[in-house]
């Protein structure tokens, strides 16, 4: 009896699943979202070969970590360009990645470099500017936090050239040099002779400081966290005077990452407001300029709504701000289009500013 038993309830499982599938309602909201393929999961190319690779999806979703290491890997099996290549097309088809694509491009700087031994030279040759030159950034840091002699290679690293993007990444080394201590890292950046070397020098400085590398938990713990919390735009008051616009223009990002911008976008009016505690009014246009900076870097899908959140500040910030957007636009996308590709976009007085803007630094990403 035993075996026709078993054959009976084996009849009913298969009726009950055939009624299960015939009986579900599906529908598109059934099926599971597939992420972007992962590159760690493709076999390594024979040496000598390139094996073609998939371009990572158009449709993501991406995080900072999951982008970093697909792209790390294709950087690995391939190059550097081919990688620098897939990611300014990821920041292009998902303008939400730019909020993290420096730090990823960062981090193919220091795998160039690894890759080729530290050969500065090799890793720098397939330099793309993609996300505000990150890449060349990440390679100038790893660089110099290798070097036996950092204080020398401050000066000569980016030699002959001596380009303000190149030298924005000898001040992200110098903190890593110096173990985030900001007084130590500005004693490498003034070895610097000339005022514009120190300042991009600085612009690294703080940049490291208000966004350390989330892969970094020595940088992540020695953020003064408590301090900031406590006393509004530090250390940015306390710094020497040529370094304090880099300060108080990369303080907002501090404050919007504590405020959890991404799902409170008031947070945005809210840092302009907080930029008005500055002591100076020197420090006061820097951090609204900043604040204008990251409304762009987070915001770049909708230029439309940025510049109206700009228009929400005080009437001497709003121009200010919007000239920090043009800064980022153009630091983004390596070019100088804000004129004709940003501008168009705002409305209003945010318009008439955009056309009327500078376009600040050309490295402060």
């Amino acid at each position: 009896m035993t075996r026709p038993l078993a054959l009976v309830a084996a009849l009913l499982l298969y009726l009950a699943g055939v009624w299960a599938v015939a009986t579900t309602p599906w529908s598109a909201a059934a099926v599971v979202a597939v992420p972007a393929p992962s590159a760690t999961a493709l076999p390594p190319a024979a040496p000598g070969t390139s094996s073609p690779r998939p371009s990572p999806s158009a449709s993501g979703p991406w995080t900072l970590s999951t982008l970093r290491d697909h792209l790390v890997a294709e950087l690995n099996a391939t190059d550097p360009a081919a990688a620098l290549a897939d990611l300014e097309r990821i920041t292009r088809a998902q303008p939400l990645t730019t909020r993290f694509c420096h730090p990823v491009a960062h981090e193919l700087g220091h795998a160039a470099l690894v890759k080729y031994h530290g050969n500065f030279a090799k890793a720098a040759s397939y330099r793309n500017d993609v996300c505000g030159s990150g890449y060349l950034h990440g390679i100038v840091e790893e660089k110099l936090a290798s070097s036996p002699n950092p204080v020398t290679a401050v000066t000569t690293l980016c030699a002959p050239e001596q380009t303000a993007s190149c030298i924005h990444g000898i001040g992200h080394g110098a903190m890593f040099v110096s173990h985030l201590d900001v007084s130590g890292a500005e004693a490498l950046c003034d070895r610097f002779p000339q005022v514009y070397q120190a300042v991009a020098c600085s612009e690294g400085i703080f940049m490291q400081l208000f966004e350390p590398d989330e892969s970094d938990p020595a940088a992540l713990a020695q953020l003064p966290a408590g301090k900031l919390a406590r006393e509004p735009l530090y250390p940015c008051p306390e710094q020497p005077a040529g370094y304090q616009s880099a300060c108080y223009f990369y303080a907002p990002v501090y404050f919007l990452q504590s405020h959890d911008y991404a799902d409170h976008p008031e947070s945005f009016v809210q840092a302009l407001d907080w930029c008005r505690q500055a002591p100076s009014s020197a420090g006061r246009n820097s951090c609204t300029m900043g604040t204008g900076s990251r409304l762009m870097k987070y915001n770049i899908d909708r230029p439309g709504w940025t510049g109206a959140q700009c228009l929400r500040g005080r009437a001497w910030q709003q121009p200010l701000c919007v000239s920090g957007m043009v800064s980022y636009w153009n630091v983004n996308y390596h070019d100088h289009s804000a004129r004709a590709k940003l501008c168009p976009q705002l409305s209003g007085a945010a318009r008439d500013f955009c056309r009327a803007a500078t376009g600040g630094s050309t490295s402060a990403d």
